[in-house]
């Protein structure tokens, strides 16, 4: 070729290497092409929490995703929010894929007294690949029924080919409770205010009359009016420190792993070993976990491809009956145990003959009780991958899921719950075993700058579940704890329950020239838990993306990515309960000792899907090299026909129908940025934030024969679920304060402003401005890298909803219910005591129901809270150095996780991170831990 020659060379766009791959479940998708709203986590980033479920790492990380703790105890379920709430009376909770398969992920304790327990615990953190999250339509129609409280997708770890590598990973801690500012009343503290409450009801000004009582002779007057045990006046003021017995102070935590990746050409595998032992920050509680996973893959001929990965683990939890008012809950007892009573005998025993109130001595019975859960499970999956020919693949999975729970509580003879029937022993195995099978035909094609991928599948999911339970009271002697050493009261359960999902699924992608992307997907799913005409839902999604910044006309070095993405579609929920649309008879009754039945639901053959209908729009870019980067978004979900139980007349004999009825909405935005402020070669500088916004809005409801809303939670004092709110908001008398000049609580008579009363049935019930459910939340952090050392630390924020302390009804109460037999929270030293004092709890008096504990504002808070989630240190030996001691590399870091935590209302003294329904409970709360990781390459 002459130098006077050009030659122009065109670039064509390859469709399969748009970028980084996202893993989406059924698929897979360079960035580029997604069309939906989607957030992938590294596995690197989920190993670096020292959790012991996996999802807890999510937390802060993805914006939308609101992760909150139902108990700190090791192995408890989390509570997961997609983008709020979806469904009233149907699930909530997102569905999880594991490896491109749909899973069972529900609690499987054996008891829901117990703490409950998490499936996803028995996959180790070091063991994930990415986490997914899909948020919209675009994004979870391919799911259909079940992606409709959004989907969170599990990638484990594969072989890479070349040398064995091996990964050994140590990290070692401790923990105690990340914040509980709630401080029960001293012994000291308590009797001085149980004398003002005896003068205030029975002394020279005594509502109910003079009988003599003075702060001098107040307890001894007491004794003699059989009000107090004579115990009372041997008390020396010691105080026993029950709430720091029962603390399990820098319990410690554990977690190790090993793992090994290798390979040729032709296959390549990864297995590791795990072991995880965590305490938990209360006595009594622990979790033990020991894990091995193997996946392996093999070419087995050029156009075969195999794959197997197999995950067993073993659990052993030993639960707290802590989700309950329960007297041997610890957590009851740190806070209601009545200061007064001794711990110990003199001898050191534990006392269990304690003078004052009616709980057990808890320590003892932690110490003499047997509780545990032992869960294994076993999933495994298996894939095999034949193209037919070039560019179309017929691929086959199988995957299996089996969870075998094994639950035992021994109660001792002589202190707790079962001392009155001289012991009892509890024991039940659940079994639950998930199959799916996937078949599916895969077809990439292109024509010039046109790109196309067609995919169909079918699917087929069979779940069965089993429970056996027995049951015996009564031991003859100490030392034994079997059910066959009983002699009285034997019981006997057995439980069989199965459920199956049909689905046929079409997938189709186009793109031209890697800068138009429109994709979309439609799925027909049957399930059993419908009557068999209403079976079967159709689902689906359509999308489209515009990749900007591969137009020609767009400034290269300004944006490396610019990506228009819009979405609407439709899904379905199918969360309710097995048999809600038949009419049942239950045969559970006793008559003359012989079985019977009875009428138990009314049934509604026309029951069927919920569906939800979603629209998505994003902006997503990259700016100057990618430092700049990050996406917004917007969402409006309505979700329709709810799954809603509407009450019934009970001249019907029946309370409720489960019906298809009801609107609801949620709109809000989403953004996520990150920033490289400093990068050089041997320094860095990243900031990252994202912010997620929800409003809920119910929009119709069921009528009733009067032609007027029917409110789902009429029976609750404390929410209301009505057309124009929120759903689940709270509803209830509003506090006025304590009446300055006599003491008495007061309500607002409106519930808003203007006249008060102190009569509480005299005040109305209204709106208190929110629900249960944050309206915004979000997550910011910082990361700094020189040369070998790291610095990192990110923090989780959620607000615009308010936090009810359901158990202030117990040591907020002003009266001998709490004064008298049990104890208080030191917030009553605050108490009125003389006209002119300003204060928000009201005068003590022995003897009179004020209703100051009852359902009001005045127990009410607003939720804001800030968390530091992670905060670590680290230093990663440079290459060279590490080779030259024989090993491959080496990292240490030192980690805090939940390691201070901001309130904005100062009246909120129990962890901000609760359940979803809003409620502060006696359970664990989140914990602060502090752990040094090692991680060695050899």
């Amino acid at each position: 070729v002459g130098s006077s020659n050009t030659l122009n060379v065109t670039m064509a766009v390859d469709a399969a290497a748009l970028g980084e791959v996202v893993v989406l479940g059924y698929s897979t998708k360079g960035v580029d092409e997604v069309t939906g709203s989607s957030v992938q986590v590294a596995g690197e980033e989920i190993a670096k929490s020292p959790v012991v479920s996996v999802e807890q790492a999510l937390q802060g990380k993805v914006a939308g995703v609101q992760i909150s703790q139902s108990s700190g105890t090791p192995g408890a379920v989390q509570d997961i929010r997609i983008r709020g709430l979806s469904s009233l009376n149907a699930g909530n909770d997102p569905l999880f894929v594991i490896n491109g398969v749909p899973v069972n992920n529900s609690n499987i304790s054996g008891s829901d007294s117990f703490t409950s327990l998490n499936p996803l615990a028995s996959i180790n953190s070091q063991d994930i690949e990415s986490i997914t999250v899909l948020k919209d339509a675009s994004a979870t129609a391919q799911y259909g029924a079940r992606g409709s409280n959004g989907v969170i997708v599990v990638t484990t770890k594969g072989g890479k080919s070349g040398n064995t590598t091996f990964t050994f990973n140590s990290q070692v801690g401790f923990q105690n409770d990340a914040y509980n500012e709630r401080t029960p009343l001293t012994g000291a503290q308590r009797t001085t205010l149980f004398k003002e409450s005896l003068v205030n009801a029975y002394g020279a000004n005594g509502t109910q009359g003079d009988f003599g009582f003075t702060l001098e002779n107040a307890l001894e007057t007491a004794v003699g009016f059989n009000l107090v045990s004579p115990a009372i006046l041997d008390y020396d003021g010691t105080d026993y420190d029950w709430d720091g017995k029962l603390t399990n102070k820098d319990a410690l935590t554990q977690n190790y792993s090993i793992s090994a990746s290798g390979g040729d050409e032709k296959s390549n595998f990864y297995a590791s070993l795990g072991y995880n032992k965590t305490d938990a920050t209360v006595i009594g509680a622990d979790f033990e976990r020991i894990n091995g996973s193997i996946s392996y893959d093999r070419k087995l001929r050029d156009n075969i491809d195999f794959s197997t990965s197999v995950n067993v683990s073993n659990l052993k939890q030993n639960p707290l009956l802590e989700n309950g008012t329960f007297f041997s809950n610890p957590f009851i007892t740190r806070v209601l145990m009545n200061p007064l009573n001794n711990i110990y005998n003199e001898d050191g025993t534990y006392n269990i003959d304690l003078p004052f109130g009616s709980l057990p001595n808890t320590l003892y019975v932690y110490d003499n009780n047997v509780t545990r859960n032992a869960l294994t499970r076993a999933l495994v999956n298996s894939n095999i991958d034949w193209e037919l020919f070039k560019n179309l693949t017929f691929s086959n999975k199988v995957s299996l899921d089996y969870q075998l729970n094994e639950y035992f509580n021994y109660r001792n003879r002589y202190e707790g719950d079962a001392q009155n029937f001289n012991g009892d022993s509890e024991m039940s195995d659940e079994k639950n075993y998930n199959l799916v099978y996937q078949g599916s035909l895969n077809y990439l094609f292109s024509f010039g700058n046109h790109n196309f991928d067609v995919t169909t599948l079918f699917e087929y999911q069979k779940n069965q579940n089993s429970y056996l339970y027995g049951y015996g009271q009564n031991f003859p002697v100490d030392g034994l704890i079997q059910i066959n050493t009983t002699s009285a009261n034997f019981d006997a359960d057995s439980q069989y329950t199965d459920w199956y999902n049909v689905s046929y699924l079409g997938l189709f992608s186009y793109n031209y020239d890697g800068r138009y992307v429109v994709d979309g997907t439609i799925r027909r799913e049957g399930s059993s838990r419908f009557q068999a005409g209403n079976r079967f839902g159709t689902f689906g999604s359509v999308g489209a993306a515009w990749n900007i910044h591969r137009e020609e006309f767009m400034n290269s070095n300004l944006f490396n990515s610019l990506r228009l993405r819009g979405s609407y579609g439709i899904t379905g929920n199918n969360a309710i309960g097995l048999n809600a649309y038949q009419a049942l008879i239950t045969y559970s009754a006793n008559y003359a000792d012989n079985g019977a039945g009875f009428p138990s639901q009314f049934g509604n053959d026309d029951l069927t899907w919920e569906k939800g209908e979603t629209y998505d729009v994003g902006l997503v870019f990259g700016m100057f090299n990618n430092r700049l980067s990050g996406s917004f978004s917007y969402y409006n979900r309505r979700t329709y026909d709810l799954l809603l139980n509407v009450p019934l007349s009970l001249t019907t004999g029946f309370s409720s129908q489960a019906r298809n009825i009801g609107e609801m909405t949620n709109k809000g935005i989403e953004a996520e940025l990150a920033f490289d402020v400093i990068s050089t070669k041997d320094f860095n500088w990243n900031i990252s934030a994202n912010y997620a916004t929800v409003k809920n809005e119910v929009t119709e409801l069921a009528l009733g024969a009067d032609g007027e809303e029917l409110d789902p939670l009429a029976g609750s004092s404390y929410k209301t679920t009505r057309t124009g709110l929120p759903a689940n908001a709270w509803f209830m008398r509003t506090w006025a304060g304590v009446d300055s000049e006599t003491g008495a609580p007061t309500w607002y008579v409106n519930g808003v402003d203007g006249e008060v009363t102190s009569n509480y049935n005299s005040a109305q019930r209204v709106y208190q401005g929110a629900s249960a459910l944050p309206t915004y939340s979000g997550g910011f952090g910082m990361r700094f890298t020189y040369k070998g050392f790291f610095a990192e630390a990110n923090a989780y924020f959620a607000g615009g909803h308010k936090i009810y302390e359901q158990y202030a009804q117990f040591y907020l109460r002003t009266n001998s219910f709490t004064l008298g037999t049990y104890n208080g929270a030191q917030e009553l030293l605050e108490r009125w005591q003389e006209p002119g004092d300003v204060t928000d709890v009201p005068v003590l008096n022995y003897a009179r129901n004020d209703n100051f504990h009852a359902t009001s504002s005045r127990h009410l808070y607003d939720g804001d809270y800030i968390r530091l989630k992670n905060a670590s240190f680290g230093y990663t030996l440079p290459s060279e150095w590490a080779k030259s001691v024989g090993i491959d590399g080496l990292t240490l870091t030192l980690r805090g996780t939940n390691i201070a935590t901001w309130v904005m209302d100062d009246n909120l003294k129990l962890d901000p991170e609760v359940r979803a329904d809003g409620y502060t409970r006696l359970t664990t709360p989140p914990v602060e831990s502090y752990t040094l990781g090692v991680n060695v390459k050899f």
